[in-house]
């Protein structure tokens, strides 16, 4: 088989970044180690920056979105028996849209498929080979045959765990990482959201964060420790534990249920650089992962598969190689600032254990927050990717 871009990876960054080249005219073919059910329905991120909704658009797939999806204005963050709300649009000038990762990727999928784009779900043994070169190919297997694709690039939209970094020289490439000792515990509920806007809850008992999928159906988390297992978690102990942690208003107003879905996700920061090896590019968490707290993940993914669209885009309609060139510094640039924006509102809204300093230092900063309307513009603008 041959193709001009072979994308690794059947998530909102490959789909994205193959959607777009159609457009332009550009043929490309996803791999994709998983079965379309269990892509479909992964549980994933939601808020969507204003950037991130105009490349829906530009795809040719924001029409559920545009229908379905929630508009928010502002947020909350509470914080000692008092809140302070981030007004996104009176400060910054836009909002966020409330919008599942699984419903992206759904409408992706059926976008591409119904293009006649070819999706291989289930293709195993992936391995990107020669990009160092001019004649770059990736392999696989499938059904029990073994198939290759030549093409000109590679696009490695794999996730952190896949085989697109895992095939760069050692010495090619330098790892950035930080961890922390807690993670969120989540829980999605068929049941109404507590408020109409997001709420970060910063209590003595830890942090909590009151989302949202829709206008039924609710997304929460809390803070645990990272060793913390979903078995440690039986429902009515999530409930009482977010009750506790969350503003007086919002407690009252809780609705529980049967959690759909329940998972721990440890709290981390990831870069790799370069995120361009020869004919190979890295894309979304392949190349970078931030903690959720400022809801960065999705978009990051999103603006690097634009980027590498572009790009490419550039290369093929005008001989251009100059968004090529520079794709690995203008990606890590804006990947930069979302990590910095994401550690430092972790630090703020999370409990920190054994740390007396630090928890005082939480305190003078939320004040500040609250009496500011400088330090507040600072927030909008980086929760908006601005």
């Amino acid at each position: 088989m041959r193709t001009q871009v072979a994308i690794v990876g059947a998530g909102p960054a490959g789909l994205l970044l193959s959607q777009l080249l159609h457009l332009a005219g550009i043929d490309s073919v996803v791999l994709e180690r998983r079965s379309r059910a269990y892509v479909e329905a992964r549980i994933r991120a939601g808020v969507l920056e204003p950037g991130t909704v105009e490349l829906l658009k530009r795809a040719q797939v924001s029409a559920r979105m545009e229908r379905d999806g929630l508009t928010h204005d502002g947020f909350r963050i509470a914080f000692g028996g008092r809140s302070t709300r981030i007004d996104l649009t009176g400060l910054a000038g836009a909002p966020v849209t409330v919008y599942g990762q699984t419903e992206i990727t759904q409408d992706l999928i059926a976008a591409r498929l119904a293009l006649g784009c070819t999706v291989v779900f289930e293709a195993e043994n992936v391995l990107p080979l020669d990009f160092a070169g001019s004649q770059p190919r990736v392999t696989y297997t499938k059904d029990g045959r073994t198939h290759e694709i030549a093409c000109d690039f590679i696009a490695g939209c794999d996730g952190s765990h896949g085989v697109s970094r895992a095939s760069i020289a050692p010495d090619a490439i330098t790892m950035y990482e930080r961890s922390l000792p807690f993670g969120w515990l989540g829980v999605l509920s068929d049941t109404p959201p507590v408020d109409s806007e997001l709420i970060y809850a910063r209590s003595e008992r830890g942090f909590a964060l009151c989302s949202m999928r829709s206008a039924v159906r609710s997304r929460y988390y809390v803070q645990v420790p990272v060793a913390d297992t979903v078995e440690q978690w039986p429902d009515e102990r999530f409930w009482e534990e977010l009750r506790r942690r969350i503003p007086e208003d919002a407690a009252a107003s809780l609705v529980t249920g049967p959690s759909l879905e329940k998972s721990v996700a440890p709290l981390r920061s990831f870069v790799a650089e370069p995120m361009r090896f020869g004919r190979l590019f890295l894309a979304g968490d392949a190349a970078h992962i931030v903690p959720p707290t400022g809801a960065k993940g999705l978009n990051l993914a999103a603006a690097d598969a634009a980027c590498l669209a572009d790009a490419l885009i550039a290369h093929y309609q005008d001989g251009d190689g100059r968004g090529l060139d520079a794709y690995s510094d203008t990606c890590l640039k804006r990947v930069w600032q979302a990590i910095r924006f994401s550690w430092w509102f972790t630090g703020l809204t999370h409990r920190l254990d054994g740390d007396a300093f630090g928890t005082k230092l939480q305190a003078a900063e939320l004040d500040q927050l609250a009496g500011s309307r400088a330090v507040q513009t600072v927030v909008a603008r980086s929760y908006l990717g601005r």
